[in-house]
């Protein structure tokens, strides 16, 4: 059993489709550990994606989560990181397969919708920034 993070953005969370992509990942067999609503400080933002802090999108990327409300989840199942990509299809919504969440759902590569864990060691990290063990059902 594999655990990752999933983030659903602001710009996802103020269209109203929490529902939609919570029911998908629940539809495709993730298990929903741990799941709250929270809203990052610009400081929780950098601290989160301090990884990106030398790349050029980092200040913007950092703006655009703080500028609203999100939602954690820890996501649960066999191969959870790998399937949890696959649901969200491509960073860039253009580009994104048919039937994913960011072709359903992103505005565009800057707002995509949702952000989800490449590695089990990123997952670790990630899960950790935003719950406790005890938060983990």
């Amino acid at each position: 059993m594999e655990r990752t993070l999933s983030i659903i953005k602001p710009d996802a969370t103020r269209k109203g489709h929490i529902g939609a992509i919570a029911a998908r990942f629940e539809k495709e067999n993730l298990r929903i550990a741990a799941m709250r609503k929270i809203h990052m400080s610009k400081r929780e933002a950098e601290g989160f994606y301090a990884v990106h802090s030398g790349r050029p999108f980092f200040e913007e990327l950092t703006t655009f989560m703080s500028s609203g409300p999100c939602v954690v989840m820890v996501l649960e199942g066999e191969n959870a990181i790998l399937r949890n990509r696959e649901i969200m299809g491509a960073t860039n919504p253009a580009e994104a397969a048919e039937g994913t969440l960011r072709k359903l759902f992103a505005t565009d590569i800057g707002q995509n919708a949702v952000h989800g864990s490449d590695a089990p060691e990123t997952a670790a990290v990630e899960i950790a920034y935003f719950f406790r063990d005890l938060d983990l059902h």
